[in-house]
């Protein structure tokens, strides 16, 4: 986790992040999500989000500084991935993402459903 993420309030293993990999993948060629900041808290403010995901390495940091209490005021369930470049790929674009929403999660409604059960549980014990 990197030192100065003021928006990093929990961490995510490995594991859990490249499951959270796949949810974005699979949203983007069977569902639908929001790629980029804006469009990450126009989809919280909406309702519309079922994930947000967030890239620890967001410079400045200060960009997602708002996001996560967004979340917890919208009861939209989020986590983090290491790598905005790794996110953006993801989401089916060639640039870097700092944050994407998933709006309809496609084939991957049972898997978002069992990480956001894991993520709640991370969330609780940090």
């Amino acid at each position: 986790m990197a030192e100065n993420s003021i928006y990093v309030r929990f961490e995510v293993s490995r594991g859990l992040a490249d499951r959270i990999f796949e949810i974005v993948e699979a949203a983007r060629d069977t569902g639908k999500v929001k790629k980029g900041t804006n469009e990450t808290i126009k989809a919280i403010e909406r309702n519309n989000a079922k994930l947000v995901v967030m890239a620890e390495d967001v410079d400045p940091p200060e960009i997602l500084a708002y996001v996560p209490p967004l979340c917890e005021e919208k009861d939209v369930p989020y986590g983090y991935v290491s790598d905005k470049r790794e996110l953006g790929s993801a989401a089916g674009i060639d640039v870097q993402a700092a944050s994407a929403a998933v709006i309809d999660p496609g084939e991957a409604k049972d898997e978002l459903r069992s990480v956001i059960d894991e993520l709640e549980e991370i969330k609780e014990e940090a």
